[in-house]
């Protein structure tokens, strides 16, 4: 799996949609099939958190791929990234959304809601019950678990990414399309 996530996150991020992202958390197994990604390219992109570099908030992005970068935006949603570039060159993919193929009632009673589950990164993190206590660990060793679509990318279309301040042209918002 790690092959599949190594590289440049342009170049990963499209290969993230269609993947299956799922949490066991206190015997409560969730699955989201994701839908709507972002990537962030480091120290070439001023919307990245690592942009000038390594603190230890963002440590994790300067880690291996497949590490999952968490942080909260606004101070109040948890965002859940995975870890593209290779050692010490952050990259990383925002997972923006997706749709639940597993666990429905866990993720209605975290969600306090039946509708808009997981249309949104701080959406999609409560689903899954994933917090800050999960940065920095691997996928498959955290509780976080990631099965990538083989194959061609599904079909998609790039925007512009969201709810940003910087570099907010750049077309490197990912969205799967229906076939």
């Amino acid at each position: 799996m790690v092959s599949a996530l190594s590289g440049s996150a342009l170049d990963v991020a499209p290969r993230l949609l269609g993947a299956r992202i799922s949490t066991r958390v206190a015997g409560a197994i969730v699955e989201i099939v994701i839908n709507e990604v972002e990537a962030y390219c480091g120290s070439d992109d001023p919307a990245s958190h690592a942009f000038r570099g390594p603190t230890p908030r963002t440590e994790p992005m300067f880690g291996a791929p497949g590490t999952v970068y968490v942080y909260r935006s606004y101070g109040i949603h948890w965002c859940a990234n995975i870890v593209t570039g290779v050692v010490g060159v952050a990259q990383a993919v925002l997972i923006r959304g997706g749709s639940v193929t597993e666990g429905l009632d866990t993720v209605i009673e975290r969600r306090g809601r039946s509708d808009h589950l997981a249309d949104g990164p701080g959406k999609l993190t409560q689903a899954l019950a994933i917090d800050g206590s999960m940065s920095g660990t691997l996928l498959g060793d955290g509780g976080i678990s990631l099965v990538v679509h083989q194959g061609a990318p599904l079909p998609h279309v790039t925007t512009p990414r969201i709810g940003i301040s910087k570099a907010k042209t750049r077309p490197w918002r990912f969205v799967a399309v229906s076939a």
